[in-house]
């Protein structure tokens, strides 16, 4: 079982910049790839980062390529969203996910935290 808790979200101008971080509690951080997806008003949540177990690979969706950077730290239970230029767009609940597959789908969520991009 793995909690996962989100912080870092707020209002900002656009052009601006957020980082997120999603705490994690429980067994097994470190076995668990991570993720962070959101979800804005009237549409489905959509896939923004990957990150594996190691670190060593990350994935974007393209809007946010070049402007976001996923990062975690192990040794924390920590995964992290730096979020920079941005956009009105990017205004949504941003939700962590832990997931791993052994024998069948291991996969939690946290609460969500808002960005809201607007001047």
């Amino acid at each position: 079982q793995v909690q996962l808790v989100e912080s870092g979200g707020g209002l900002v101008q656009p052009g601006g910049s957020l980082r997120l971080s999603c705490a994690a509690s429980g067994v097994g951080f470190s076995s668990y790839g991570m993720s962070w997806y959101r979800q804005a008003p009237g549409k489905e949540r959509e896939l923004v980062a990957v990150i594996t177990r190691s670190g060593g690979t990350t994935n974007y969706a393209d809007s946010v390529k070049g402007r976001f950077t996923i990062s975690r730290d192990n040794g924390n239970n920590t995964v992290y969203l730096q979020m920079n230029s941005l956009k009105p767009e990017d205004t949504a609940v941003y939700y962590c996910n832990a997931r791993r597959i052994n024998g069948r789908v291991y996969s939690y969520w946290g609460q969500g935290t808002q960005v809201t991009v607007s001047s």
